[in-house]
């Protein structure tokens, strides 16, 4: 945890009283990858993110009036903007409980690196399962006394949107230490890291689950109610997404040529929002159905088995480019087909929603292809009453 000072100043008292007293300025610096560049090793160790810090702290005189009198916390780690935007802002607030612990007198520029390649917080350790995109977020914050912070966030976010282009020493440092090729480094505030979130988002015509997500960070008290780009219904309640089930948004259509290719881009958009739920950690449930997080499965029960009709078996709805998009569990016997449920993978493996299908139903954990999503008459979800050839 290496404390320093800013550069060419003594320490300022500015920040003697009591923590809670504090403002915490977040934001973030911004790293553009060049395309094709590898996101290189995700953590600074100690001594490295205070060199880190330091060429920041230098960078920031040059942008903020009297940003030397409060204190500049540095997580020596990049991140996905999915970590950040998580409800609490877990990983800012660990960087503040962990700044308001370092002594006075220790210097106001403060850097959190890994040792033995732990970090000393657990949100502050990246999860490399995020580390796709072009764009890798290392997370800052200034803490002020509350007059002094107001005026340091109201010029964060003027002057970083602006002209926050890092210091070519600090871009060259952080591409020979972590192994990175930019095109840009930049200084943003959380508000700007939200607003370029939420143009990406639309870009991918997930508008309506932006709604959502900034809601639980910004406003966690208030509900909201959205639908999303191809109609299903979502809620904002009590810290949970709860969405419809496709089979709620199906019962609302008219039978049509087309809904089955509907219905599997309602089945690809819920995928979508469930991994990107899961990404920013906020929970998604369905009042009518039976959901398992764990496993990325929507279950959808029915009716009750039918003694008369023998051992149920598995089918497979399927969708060009999304493979098995339903499983149904139906009895078939005498031209009829009983459906006991209907089980909607959002992101799990086939294989293990079979294997869980199987023991649930007492039958065969294997699945008859359909070739097709097939619906009755009624454009409802159903099933062949006989073994497909």
């Amino acid at each position: 945890m290496p404390v320093i000072d800013w550069p060419a100043l003594p320490s300022s008292d500015a920040l003697s009283m009591a923590s809670s007293d504090l403002t915490s300025c977040p934001a973030v610096l911004a790293l553009e990858l060049a395309e094709g560049s590898d996101p290189g090793r995700p953590l600074l160790e100690r001594d490295e993110a205070e060199t880190l810090a330091g060429l920041m702290a230098e960078d920031l005189r040059q942008l903020l009036p009297e940003v030397e009198r409060s204190q500049l916390a540095v997580a020596g780690a990049h991140f996905d903007a999915v970590e950040l935007l998580r409800p609490g802002f877990p990983t800012w607030t660990a960087l503040d409980e962990l700044a308001v612990r370092v002594p006075r007198g220790k210097g106001n520029v403060i850097a959190f690196g890994a040792h033995q390649g732990h970090m000393p917080a657990e949100p502050l350790a990246p999860d490399m399962r995020y580390a796709g995109s072009p764009m890798r977020l290392v997370p800052w914050t200034l803490l002020a006394p509350p007059e002094l912070g107001q005026a340091l966030g109201e010029a964060m976010e003027v002057e970083l949107v602006g002209r926050g282009e890092a210091g070519t020493r600090t871009a060259d440092y952080l591409m020979r230490t972590l192994g990175l090729r930019l095109e840009h480094a930049r200084y943003l505030s959380r508000h700007d890291l939200m607003a370029m979130t939420c143009v990406q988002y639309e870009h991918m015509n997930l508008a309506a689950l932006w709604t959502l997500i900034e809601a639980a960070l910004l406003t966690p008290y208030r509900e909201e109610h959205v639908l999303s780009a191809r109609g299903l219904a979502m809620d904002y309640v009590g810290g949970v997404v709860q969405a419809q089930t496709p089979l709620q948004w199906l019962a609302g259509q008219s039978a049509r040529a087309d809904l089955s290719h509907d219905l599997a881009a309602i089945i690809f958009e819920l995928r979508q929002h469930a991994a990107l739920l899961e990404a920013h950690r906020l929970p998604l449930d369905f009042p009518a159905g039976d959901y398992d997080p764990q496993r990325a499965v929507l279950h959808l029960p029915l009716a009750e088995a039918d003694p008369a009709l023998g051992m149920p078996q598995l089918v497979a709805h399927q969708a060009p480019g999304l493979g098995t998009v339903v499983v149904s569990v139906v009895q078939r016997a005498g031209g009829r087909a009983h459906v006991l449920a209907h089980a909607i993978p959002l992101g799990g493996g086939l294989n293990a929603l079979l294997a869980d299908l199987g023991a649930r139903y007492d039958c065969a954990a294997e699945a008859e292809p359909l070739g097709c999503i097939m619906l009755d008459a009624h454009g409802q979800l159903g099933a062949p009453v006989d073994t497909l050839h």
